[in-house]
């Protein structure tokens, strides 16, 4: 080991001696300084317009992680945009360490001298290694600055992406001592370094689509494992990964070298090569299995791991494999994120965080090609073509093997397939049980961890909704797409957040011919626009009467067709329109502002903010609705109902128009012999409950029913809408994944001071090293 450290030691020196170590590193520390200050500096003026603007402005960044924008961020973060860079770095660096043995000829003093051939290579090895170190290290004069700009800086993860920098370095350095080996001339080292690196860079490109090739280009691929480490997840896989790419080519230095100092026939040579190949790609891939691999999650907000929810689902899984089926239709428009060069991209972004608390984990695919029987657009597109032609243009398009694809007609599941409109799908078995897992639109297909959790609920047999939607009285549909029907948030398969898609099932009753199931977890009025029949309101008050959960949507207009059945909790539907006068909309639009008793129906992100916020004294950021025609409610609820308002109409600035309201005309005027009546602030939503034995009734009326249409959606009452079915399913479903809050969501820095530290880090401090570096290099030439 001393005369590894002499050599090191030496080669150091060696490099802080020439031009090209003060280069490098003056070059880190400008770009460095560079990259952190500029985005500082912007984040500076943003937070100082904040305190000016803001009483309290520390609480309006709620889970901002200010270390994770600026150090950790994918693409814009400071590591991953000195990463873009960092891989010129490591050849101009090496391309001397070993050819320069050969051009000054003292390689065959080495191979004469009792210093082994390992002590050599490793030796200069370590002293380029230490290097590495320093300029790590300069990084990290950024991190230590960090300290003093970022409020409670998130210190785990930075460590993280330093070592995944420092164990890069390492393995590109030992690939650019190897190129050096083979070359007596520097620039072909360099360039011949260069060439590696992108190959090794750009390999989980290559035969992505055949199944031998597959998993070793992806695993051999050096961007994908910095990647994790740069965002704050450390796994063992990664960290072997490195030290085997630095293992493998010092392991080719050590035989170059040794090559050239006997005589072996070129197969053996060879052989010596690709064994060590074979061990190394080997070792790696074993340990690259999900079985084999342990996760270090640093970030304080867990970022990059699923929820404990999540945790908790798949864990319970724990009765033998979950087995998972990817259904391909070459003729979907999504086929391209399911063919076999795309797999490993699909396990990655949907299954690899689940993988790690679930190792058996089976993966299936299956392809076909296939179009609904009523749709004529491919042969309207491609005129005189077979259905068989058509896929085989396809297929030629996405460079893929049309003997792949099977007719949709020989699926055994084709009447399952048709009814999800044979779209890429997933079919998920455990135990016997099955269910399926949608995706989504083209532009971001992939299921959300929420819709993961409602199909793995629905595996383990756990409890799942039964939401039954009135109909026969014209009510709102499930199923149409119209602005005021109920599709989007509903039945919508291809929706992210439908209730299809989290955890509820749906079906339309029509109580005239059929009674309440007596697995109904709630039921739903939307909207109805005749009376109801003696029969009918019989059920609904049965229902109610015996504690069932309920969601009631009321229109202006329809108060004599719900009243009757409302008067049961003691609310009503008032009489009249709600009215607000606005030189931007129509007199029957009206704003609702939601009160802070709704922050708590459920963990809807918007909610978790307004509440922090409201609990910290901020109460000017209140939560508004855009409503489109309503009535307000009356009543404090009887018969054991406790009756809390969830949005009311804003205050002093609407009046209930018992008359006829006309709003395509002059402005309406408040009238009070006509009936019109004066209220500071109308209730628009109310909440109700009781307690029937070991049962708590649930139930919301509102007086507009826009609230929960396809309308309303696009006017933004998304976080309203999910927490009414929330709240009246227990909060059982959708199971939300909600995040820490951040603890380093706030800058100390201000602008006079992160304009300083532009100035000393990316002028001055580099002045001093490169003066420094001029006196070192010129006193040695003087020597």
């Amino acid at each position: 080991m001393r005369i590894i450290f002499k050599i090191a030691k030496n080669e150091l020196r060696h490099l802080f001696y020439s031009p090209i170590g003060w280069f490098l590193a003056l070059t880190m520390l400008v770009m460095t300084a560079y990259f952190y200050t500029n985005p500082m500096l912007g984040y500076a003026a943003a937070t100082e317009m904040l305190e000016r603007n803001n009483p309290k402005p520390l609480f309006y960044n709620i889970d901002e992680s200010y270390t994770k924008n600026i150090y950790n961020t994918l693409g814009s973060g400071l590591f991953f945009v000195i990463l873009k860079y960092l891989y010129l770095f490591v050849p101009l660096l090496a391309m001397s360490v070993i050819n320069k043995e050969f051009n000054n000829g003292t390689i065959r003093l080495l191979y004469s001298s009792p210093v082994k051939l390992r002590q050599i290579v490793l030796g200069k090895f370590l002293g380029l290694t230490v290097y590495n170190f320093i300029l790590v290290a300069i990084i990290g004069i950024f991190i230590v600055l960090g300290f003093f700009d970022i409020r409670s800086l998130d210190l785990p993860p930075l460590l993280s992406g330093l070592l995944g920098l420092f164990l890069l370095l390492s393995a590109l350095t030992a690939i650019a001592v190897f190129m050096s080996s083979l070359t007596s001339y520097q620039i072909v080292s360099a360039l011949a370094s260069f060439t590696v690196l992108f190959l090794l860079s750009r390999i989980q490109t290559l035969w992505q689509e055949y199944e031998f090739f597959r998993d070793i280009t992806w695993f051999l691929a050096i961007s994908n494992k910095i990647t994790n480490m740069l965002s704050g997840l450390i796994t063992t896989s990664d960290i072997i990964y490195y030290l085997l790419i630095i293992c493998a080519f010092i392991g080719f230095t050590l035989l170059r070298l040794k090559h050239g100092t006997e005589s072996r026939v070129w197969y053996v040579r060879v052989s010596r090569y690709l064994s060590l190949i074979l061990i190394c790609v080997l070792t790696g891939y074993v340990f690259s299995r999900p079985a084999n691999n342990v996760y270090f999650d640093t970030t304080a907000q867990q970022l990059h791991s699923i929820h404990p929810r999540s945790q908790e689902l798949i864990r319970e899984l724990n009765e033998g494999p979950l087995e998972i089926t990817l259904y391909t239709n070459l003729l979907d428009q999504k086929a391209n994120f399911g063919l076999p060069a795309a797999r490993n991209t699909y396990l990655e972004k949907v299954w690899w965080p689940y993988q790690r608390f679930k190792s058996d984990i089976h993966f299936k695919y299956v392809y076909y090609y296939g179009i609904q029987k009523t749709d004529s657009s491919l042969f309207r597109k491609y005129p005189g073509k077979t259905l068989q032609q058509i896929a085989g243009l396809k297929a030629k398009m996405l460079q893929v093997d049309p003997a792949l694809f099977k007719p949709a007609a020989e699926m055994p599941n084709l009447k399952e397939l048709e009814s999800e409109n044979l779209e890429l799908l997933m079919t998920l078995e455990y135990q016997g049980r099955k269910t399926i897992l949608r995706t989504h639109a083209p532009a971001k297909p992939w299921p959300r961890e929420r819709n993961i959790n409602a199909v793995l609920s629905r595996l383990l047999n756990k409890p799942i909704p039964q939401v039954y939607y009135v109909s026969g009285q014209l009510e709102r549909s499930i199923y149409k797409r119209g602005e005021r029907e109920l599709s989007l948030h509903t039945a919508d398969k291809w929706g992210l957040e439908s209730l299809i898609n989290s955890g509820f099932d749906l079906d339309t009753l029509n109580l005239s011919t059929h009674n309440i199931p007596v697995n109904t977890s709630l039921l739903v009025l939307a909207d109805p626009r005749v009376a109801y029949t003696d029969t009918v309101m019989g059920k609904l008050t049965q229902y109610l009467l015996q504690g069932g959960n309920m969601i009631i949507l009321g229109e202006p207009g329809k108060q004599q067709v719900l009243n009757p059945l409302l008067k049961q909790t003691g609310i009503q539907l008032q009489d009249g329109q709600l009215v607000q006068l606005s030189k931007h909309e129509t007199p029957e639009k009206i704003t609702g502002f939601i009160d802070t008793t709704a922050f708590n129906l459920s963990e809807e992100r918007t909610f978790r903010q307004s509440k922090y916020l409201w609990a910290n004294g901020i109460y000017e950021d209140s939560l508004f609705l855009k409503i489109r025609g309503a009535t307000s409610l009356s009543g404090k609820g009887e018969n054991g109902f406790h009756s809390t308002p969830l949005v009311l109409s804003a205050p002093n600035k609407s009046w209930l128009k018992v008359g006829k309201l006309i709003v395509d005309s002059t402005a309406p005027v408040f009238d009070p012999a006509a009936g019109d009546q004066k209220e500071v602030s109308a209730p628009v939503i109310t909440k109700l409950s009781r307690t029937i034995g070991q049962k708590e009734q649930r139930i919301i009326v509102t007086g507009d029913a826009d609230i929960l249409s396809n309308q309303g959606i696009w006017d933004g009452t998304t976080p309203m809408l999910y927490s009414m079915y929330s709240w009246t399913a227990y909060n059982k479903f959708p199971i939300y994944t909600p995040r820490p809050q951040a603890k380093d969501d706030w800058l100390l820095v201000k602008m006079k001071r992160a304009y300083i530290q532009k100035i000393v880090f990316t002028w001055i401090l580099p002045s001093l090293v490169l003066i420094t570096g001029v006196i070192i290099l010129i006193r040695r030439k003087r020597k």
